[in-house]
C-alpha cells in the first residue's frame, strides 16, 4: 500500500492523480485506491482540507496529485452584492459549507436550501463542478483558503500554515483500525438533499 503523509509544493514528476469529493478530502485518515487499483492510505493532521492540485508525497518519494471531484452543486447569484451577502449570511447561519467566489456562491445541492435562497431573491442554477468551500479562519491544514471550519471543538491554535514541504503531516500509526469501505461510503459519501455519490472503494482510517 502507498502511504501519503507529507505535503509538498513541487514535484519533478507526478506518480498518479487521486480524484476525491470534498467530503473525503476533509478526512484526516483515509484508505482509497488510485485509478490503476493501487491502494493508498492518507494520513494528515486533524482539520486538514486537501485542495485541488495539492501534492502528497510517500516515503519513497512518489508524488500524488489531489484532484477535486466534480459534484452536483448550486451556483447562487443575486442582483446586488448586498443580496448575495444576505444569502451568505443565512447559509452561514445554517452551518452550510459554502464556496465564496467572485460574484457567486456555491453549495452542494439541497432542495430545502434552494427554496430558502430563491425566497431571498437569489438565482439558483444546478451545476456539476468542483466544490471548494471556505475552510476556516483557524484551519490548521487548509493552506491560505481561509473561511469557516466546522470542527468547533478542535482548535489547536498553533495557526500553522502549509508552505511547501514541512515534513510528515501526521505520524503513521503502527497498528491501524480500518473501517470497511461500505461503512465509509454509507457515512461519508451521502450528500445533502439525499444525493449519493460513489467515487470508488474508500474507507476511513481511525
Amino acid at each position: 500500500m502507498l502511504t501519503l503523509n507529507e505535503k509538498t509544493s513541487h514535484a519533478d514528476s507526478i506518480y498518479a492523480q487521486l480524484v476525491l469529493p470534498y467530503e473525503l478530502r476533509v478526512n484526516s485518515r483515509l484508505r482509497t485506491a488510485l485509478a490503476c487499483g493501487e491502494e493508498v492510505a492518507i494520513f494528515t493532521q486533524r482539520g486538514t482540507v486537501l485542495r485541488n492540485n495539492d501534492l502528497l508525497k510517500s516515503e519513497d518519494g512518489k508524488v500524488v496529485q489531489i484532484v477535486s471531484a466534480t459534484e452536483p452543486t448550486y451556483r447562487i447569484t443575486c442582483n446586488s452584492p448586498l443580496d448575495l451577502m444576505r444569502c451568505a449570511f443565512h447559509l452561514g447561519n445554517r452551518h452550510t459549507e459554502t464556496q465564496v467566489a467572485d460574484g457567486f456562491l456555491r453549495i452542494l445541492q439541497d432542495s430545502v436550501l434552494k427554496d430558502m435562497l430563491e425566497g431571498l431573491g437569489a438565482t439558483v442554477v444546478e451545476e456539476d463542478a468542483q466544490f471548494e468551500p471556505e475552510s476556516g479562519a483557524y484551519a490548521s491544514g487548509g493552506g491560505h483558503h481561509h473561511g469557516h471550519d466546522h470542527d468547533h471543538h478542535d482548535h489547536d491554535h498553533d495557526h500553522e500554515h502549509s508552505h511547501g514541504s514541512r515534513g510528515p503531516l501526521a505520524p503513521i500509526p503502527k497498528r491501524q483500525k480500518i473501517h470497511s469501505g461500505d461503512e465509509a461510503i454509507a457515512s461519508g459519501v451521502n450528500q445533502p438533499g439525499g444525493k449519493r455519490h460513489n467515487h470508488g472503494a474508500q474507507a476511513k482510517l481511525s
